[in-house]
């Protein structure tokens, strides 16, 4: 079996430039470039719409459960609320991210802002961590954002469907940058020059918290904990489950997406909350085409894409057998097959992937 290291400072890291995985050219389908220029189209309309929904809902819906508090009636609405904050608020942190949910930049920025600090993830780190999560797709040693590695931690797995050791580690972190530290991993993602805004950020989000908890003790009440900082652990459930659906089980260290991303049909609640990031194959090859132009590029390209998982039940169906083999033998993965009508799979540069290994 093959012994990976995924920090971003180890052998495999440095394998991974050696070998021509880091900064690679990935494969993308043909689409002709009029239909390309049209999908990448950016509007306000839709991510306004989207966000007038979401930011309303969850006032109503504090609103509900603070005037219900203590109360156990006021419990649904705090879930509810947990979901906005601790799930959508991942999408949201990922599409503004990627300046593509709105036509107009501040927008995007506005909504990017609110939503990283809702994740507690600091704006500018995360910026240059998923630029190179796209960059090197599950490459090990250079994705700093590899959920499910090999063997796969279960049990961490596990307790972030409650945020414990993501929220954890966000809050941690955040002390530390805002003592004025940066992370030896983070370095080597982080240009120089943008690192001192991490930390700027970092002590502007401790404020807020320091107010928080001063507003809780004043009050003797969690409640104010129930509105800031807390529904990131009792709502994180939706974006950790939806999260390991994008690359759990399928290969590593290839330069095509059809073999390590996994697209899967959702029900209406889940694409409004995770918005159309389920269209994850399509999302990797085309990153700078809007959430809301997806299901319109999944149509365009599915002849040339695997056939996505029928549903969230369908897809860890395929998930969690994986993630119980790769305990055992970590070289296992789901090869993701292709329909006749998709151009093969390079067999120069995924000879390893075209077969899957036998335990």
């Amino acid at each position: 079996m093959t012994k990976r290291d995924y920090s971003l400072l180890g052998p495999d890291a440095e394998r991974a430039v050696e070998t021509g995985l880091a900064t690679a050219e990935w494969y993308h389908t043909d689409i002709p470039r009029k239909e390309m220029k049209a999908l990448m189209q950016r509007s306000d309309q839709p991510a306004i719409r989207d966000a007038v929904i979401l930011f309303g809902s969850m006032i109503l819906i504090a609103g509900i459960g603070i005037a219900l508090w203590p109360s156990w009636w006021s419990a649904p609405f705090w879930l509810a609320y947990g979901v906005l904050y601790g799930s959508a608020m991942d999408s949201r942190w990922h599409e503004c991210g990627h300046g593509t949910a709105f036509k107009t930049p501040l927008m995007n920025n506005v909504i990017y802002q609110i939503a990283s600090f809702c994740m507690i993830r600091n704006p500018v780190t995360w910026r240059w961590s998923h630029a190179r999560h796209h960059t090197d797709t599950i490459i090990v040693g250079r994705d700093p954002e590899i959920v499910a590695m090999r063997p796969p931690a279960l049990f961490r797995i596990f307790l972030n469907f409650f945020g414990i050791v993501d929220a954890l580690n966000g809050w941690m972190r955040m002390i530390m940058n805002a003592a004025g530290h940066l992370d030896s991993e983070e370095a080597t993602f982080i240009p120089e020059q943008e690192q001192h805004k991490v930390i700027g950020v970092a002590r502007v989000w401790v404020l807020i918290y320091l107010a928080t908890i001063v507003l809780a003790v004043a009050m003797h009440s969690i409640l104010p904990l129930m509105v800031i900082g807390l529904p990131r652990l009792y709502g994180a459930w939706h974006h950790v489950m939806t999260g390991i659906m994008q690359h759990a089980g399928l290969a590593e260290n290839v330069l095509d997406h059809r073999l390590n991303s996994r697209t899967v049909y959702v029900n209406p609640i889940s694409r409004f909350i995770y918005w159309n990031m389920n269209y994850h194959v399509e999302h990797h090859m085309f990153p700078m085409v809007p959430y809301h132009r997806l299901p319109e590029l999944h149509e365009k390209i599915k002849h040339d894409l695997p056939a996505p998982n029928t549903s969230i039940l369908d897809a860890y169906r395929e998930i969690w057998p994986a993630l119980k083999r790769q305990l055992r033998y970590e070289d296992f993965f789901v090869k993701r097959e292709l329909p006749g009508s998709a151009r093969p799979y390079r067999e120069d540069l995924h000879e390893q992937a075209l077969s899957v290994p036998a335990e």
